[in-house]
Formats: C-alpha cells, structure tokens, sequence
C-alpha cells in the first residue's frame, strides 16, 4: 500500500511541474491571442486565404463597419477572388482580455484597400472573440465600427 501511495505522489508531483512548463512553452494565453491576432492582418495583407482559414472558426460570423455580415466562406472567397484586396493596416491600442477558452480582442485600424474595383479607406475600431478549440485559438466573431472624423 505504501508503495502505491509512492508512485500517485510522484505522479501528482511531475503532473504540477509539467503542465505549467506546457503552458509556458506555448506561451501565456495574452501572447497566444496576440500570435493570432498579428496573424490575421498578415493574412489579409498577403491575401493568404489558406492562413485566414485556418484561424477563423467553422460557426465563424464578421459584421464589416457598413453592417455586412459575412460567414467564414463568403470572407475567405472575397480574399481568394481579389474582390477585396488590404493595402496596409495601421493597428494601434489593441487590448487583449482573456476568459479561460474564450478571449476578446478590440482595437483601432487604419486601414486601405481595394473593393470590387474600388480604392477605399476606413478607420474603424474592431471587437474579435476567439476560442480555443481542439488546442488552437479560433475567431469566432469579429465586429468592425467605422469611427467619426
């Protein structure tokens, strides 16, 4: 019996040491959304469909700043057809709060792109919330509010 009590205690203890190292290998849940985050406007910039479907979630909804709403294949075929192009985007005050699986990210863009033909520019505030699924961060909604000059 005391040999048994022996080995639940020394796997107790290397399960407390080991999954702390996990977690810390994978970076804190702030990094891992910031990761994320960083990599859906170099997505979008490179008009990379493959990486922005990889990122959003198959339930995935985003409501453009003129109301649009899009589901993740009507996002990802605007990319891959070129019906909407980014030129660059200027992201500042990016706030990152976390809620164990379930993280929401708002900041401020500037950005410039292309639209079925035509040069358009937006400054707007974003509101994204990601979950963790299977291990891997997924924007499951994303909300885009034009700002007044």
């Amino acid at each position: 019996m005391k040999r048994v009590k022996l080995i639940v205690l020394v796997l107790v203890t290397f399960s407390l040491l080991a999954v702390p190292l996990a977690w810390s290998k994978s970076g804190n849940a702030e990094e891992q959304i910031k990761k994320v985050t960083d990599e859906v406007y170099a997505a979008l910039l490179k008009a990379d469909a493959d990486s922005l479907e990889k990122l959003l979630a198959d339930d995935y909804t985003g409501t453009q700043g003129d109301g649009k709403l899009l589901t993740k294949p009507q996002s990802i075929e605007s990319l891959k057809s070129g019906a909407t192009t980014y030129q660059t985007s200027d992201i500042h005050d990016l706030k990152i709060r976390v809620y164990g699986h379930t993280a929401v990210t708002t900041n401020h863009v500037l950005f410039k792109g292309i639209t079925n033909g035509k040069p358009y520019s937006g400054d707007v505030r974003t509101t994204r919330v990601w979950v963790k699924q299977q291990g891997s961060w997924k924007c499951v909604s994303y909300q885009a509010t034009r700002v007044r000059q």
